[in-house]
């Protein structure tokens, strides 16, 4: 909500940042950021021996012991929260977190990383269309031009050069984890005022890490660990360290701001904003890894926050509706943005 006139902030300096955080952006971009650096942190563990289902599971099951504590306290008691709420947290968990994961490892096992990142990556796609087909609105010009624009910059930054064969259960499996995906940005966009983020973080990080050692278990996913050293960028260090970080950054802190990004500004804008986490990752893995990104997949970087703005820009363009007599004035949303309210699990 915009500040009154000649209200201090609107003068103040620092009124812009905290407007630019207060809007959500500041957050899913950060979120991004951090998301983006479990390809780099992940890479130095599959490189001394770790399978990507050992190093999933225990990325999973450290962040969700790390979450445990404080999320007890955002509790602080009122365990009835859990159980109002059991049922997103095991969507969360079972869709957002362990078959998004285990599905897109599947694609990566009969697909190039890139090809299979691109498929996972039409989750804005899937999202618009689901509340098109919900809503029976059709989509403003903006949206349908940053949709396409974004997913012109994804093609751009993974570099999708070359003849690449394409396995048709590959691309199934691809499709597969791009609905988990989507169902991801439902879940945790869904306005729940009684559930505090930090808690469906822990509760769905909690279920995901059971799947996956439930897959392991039964030889579903192969589980490879090892304990020699990795290596980012210039420095060599103990394997627990690129599992911290794994862990620490790309997991805690990327899931809880997500999932504040979302309740922010809505699933359709979040995933859009999430398609940066592409852009950052090839940035990480510069830094880190040493792969200098070329200049196509700079232009595609700039294509895919041109994406996001004009769907930032139709959302903000939306006009007001009318509040009842008595009522008081209701936010402007596009005809689109209304996936808090359409149930997205049958």
């Amino acid at each position: 909500m915009p500040a009154a006139k000649n209200h201090p902030a609107t003068t103040s300096p620092v009124a812009p940042r905290r407007s630019f955080l207060a809007s959500g952006l500041g957050i899913a971009l950060f979120s991004s950021a951090v998301f983006g650096t479990s390809g780099s942190f992940g890479k130095a563990l599959l490189e001394t021996g770790w399978s990507p289902g050992a190093a999933v599971t225990a990325r999973l099951t450290g962040a969700a012991l790390i979450l445990a504590i404080p999320a007890v306290i955002a509790l602080r008691g009122r365990w009835h929260q859990l159980r109002d709420n059991w049922l997103t947290i095991v969507l969360f968990g079972l869709i957002g977190v362990a078959a998004c994961q285990l599905f897109y490892f599947n694609a990566v096992e009969r697909l190039s990383v890139g090809v299979a990142l691109l498929l996972e990556y039409l989750a804005p796609v899937i999202i618009v269309l689901w509340i098109w087909a919900a809503s029976r609105k059709r989509p403003r010009a903006l949206t349908f031009g940053g949709t396409l624009l974004s997913l012109a910059g994804l093609v751009l930054v993974l570099d999708l050069t070359g003849a690449v064969k394409v396995d048709p259960v590959g691309v199934l499996w691809g499709i597969a984890a791009a609905v988990c995906l989507a169902i991801y940005f439902f879940i945790t966009a869904k306005e729940n005022d009684t559930l505090p983020p930090l808690v469906l973080a822990s509760g769905g990080l909690m279920v995901g890490a059971a799947v996956m050692w439930l897959a392991g278990a039964t030889g579903l996913l192969p589980m490879a660990f090892n304990t020699a050293d990795t290596k980012l960028g210039p420095w060599v260090s103990p394997w627990w360290v690129s599992l911290a970080g794994l862990v620490v950054l790309a997991t805690v802190l990327a899931y809880v701001s997500g999932i504040m990004a979302a309740r922010a500004l809505g699933s359709k804008v979040a995933s859009f904003v999430s398609l940066t986490e592409v852009l950052f990752a090839v940035l990480w893995a510069w830094l880190l890894l040493g792969e200098l990104p070329g200049a196509i997949q700079l232009v595609g970087g700039v294509l895919i926050v041109g994406g996001v703005l004009l769907v930032r820009l139709d959302e903000l363009r939306a006009p007001a509706v009318e509040p009842a007599p008595g009522q008081p004035a209701a936010k402007a949303t596009s005809p689109l943005e209304h996936a808090n309210d359409v149930e997205p699990v049958p």
